[in-house]
């Protein structure tokens, strides 16, 4: 759910006390556009904010959000409106539980 590894890359190129901004400031916005994303009003919409997601999740170390958010803005960008945005609300939610159980303990992961 999480890489580790691509988290420990972030941490380590950008430095720790920028990494605690990076985290908090990704995860504000994220919970923002997850919040949303139900009520897109249509295909593009969707598109756009999993996109964003996705390039958000994959910089973070969100690995199976980013594929969720991946597949469903590729269905978007076809026309097809029905995306499961319920799934990626809750994958989401998973992965934010995880990375908060985890972060702790960054220094001894170093796999997803």
């Amino acid at each position: 759910m999480i890489s580790w590894h691509r988290v420990a890359e972030l941490r380590d190129e950008i430095g720790a006390e920028d990494f605690a901004e990076v985290v908090a400031l990704f995860l504000e916005e994220a919970d923002d556009v997850v919040a949303r994303l139900s009520n897109c009003a249509d295909a593009k919409a969707v598109e756009n904010a999993l996109h964003f997601l996705k390039g958000s999740a994959l910089n973070l170390g969100f690995s199976e959000l980013a594929q969720q958010c991946q597949d469903g803005e590729r269905l978007a960008a076809s026309g097809h409106a029905n995306i499961d945005t319920a799934g990626v609300a809750q994958c989401y939610a998973a992965s934010k539980a995880a990375f908060e159980e985890g972060i702790d303990h960054l220094s001894g992961h170093c796999a997803a």
